[in-house]
């Protein structure tokens, strides 16, 4: 079973899951790297915090095209992003981002806050498909398309 939904849809199904989901990305050895992160929603696009100089960064600079897979529930519910990727480690974008947008506290990773963190930046992912499984897909998948 088949379903249309919107990106509204897949949000509220992703925050219903664990807070982690684990990113792909592609190196410049062409070889793939997934590692958790803690992402989070502003509007239409996925924000993760990372290090400007950490694989991610540097993948994401080489192929900005990334997938993420949320932890699956006990029952064996999930959704997967596919999107783009960019880096921005801009001071006024952190400053945006660091209270209100990340359900938890920034300054127990960066402790200089958005003005003194300069090995800190944010991936902005502007998600371009989706889908989301129930049962691991056995009880219904829908998706999204940009």
């Amino acid at each position: 079973m088949s379903d249309d939904c919107t990106l509204d849809d897949v949000k509220a199904f992703a925050v219903g899951l664990s807070p982690w989901a684990h990113l792909a990305t592609v190196g410049t050895d062409g070889e793939p790297d997934v590692v958790p992160v803690h992402p989070c929603w502003e509007g239409d696009t996925l924000w993760a915090m990372v290090g400007t100089d950490s694989v991610k960064a540097r993948n994401v600079a080489h192929e900005p095209r990334v997938a993420l897979h949320w932890q699956v529930t006990e029952s064996g519910d999930g959704v997967e992003v596919w999107g783009t990727a960019e880096l921005f480690a801009d001071v006024d974008t952190k400053r945006r981002l660091w209270d209100g947008v990340f359900d938890y506290d920034l300054n127990l990773f960066a402790p200089g806050g958005p003005d003194d963190s300069p090995g800190t930046g944010f991936l902005a992912v502007t998600p371009t498909r989706a889908l989301i499984l129930e049962q691991y897909g056995m009880k219904g998948m829908r998706r999204w398309r940009a």
